[in-house]
């Protein structure tokens, strides 16, 4: 077990299986020294807890929750490309969607339960740029997708 997976077990969590994509994509894709993710959406053995904007439908934290799966996910695509998540030397970027209520403007706030859960499981190396924007609907009426961008070890 890597000292990522310890330091998930140590949070009450594993790395998922990776989510099948949806359509004519692949989850990762490495080039050179990075691995960058699909949008990942907060699915957990195939389905959602939530669906709907955030702001009507779900609440923010609730959003915020799934954003933490939503990183969960891109860390198990990241690991299907590199094959060990202790050569993850720094998250470069997170672009996090909302799908958000006309009126919704607590993005940045949804986006931090991506964010939050990477530096609880990287540290250092989990501190990252990023985006969060509000967008009016996502595939299969997720809340939030996030993606992310990875600088790996040689190997």
């Amino acid at each position: 077990m890597s000292a990522v997976e310890r330091r998930l077990a140590e949070l009450g969590l594993t790395v998922p299986e990776v989510v099948p994509p949806l359509a004519a994509y692949v989850p990762a894709v490495r080039s050179g020294d990075f691995v960058f993710t699909s949008g990942q959406l907060p699915l957990v053995a195939g389905t959602m807890e939530h669906t709907g904007k955030v702001g009507a439908e779900v609440t923010p934290e609730e959003a915020k929750a799934q954003a933490r799966i939503c990183a969960l996910n891109a860390l198990a695509a990241v690991k299907s490309v590199v094959g060990d998540l202790d050569r993850v030397e720094q998250v470069v970027k997170v672009v996090g969607f909302v799908a958000s209520a006309p009126d919704f403007t607590g993005q940045p706030g949804v986006v931090n339960g991506a964010s939050e859960l990477l530096g609880e499981v990287l540290g250092d190396a989990g501190v990252h740029a990023r985006s969060a924007v509000g967008v009016a609907v996502l595939p299969l009426d997720a809340p939030v997708e996030v993606e992310i961008q990875v600088r790996v070890s040689a190997g």
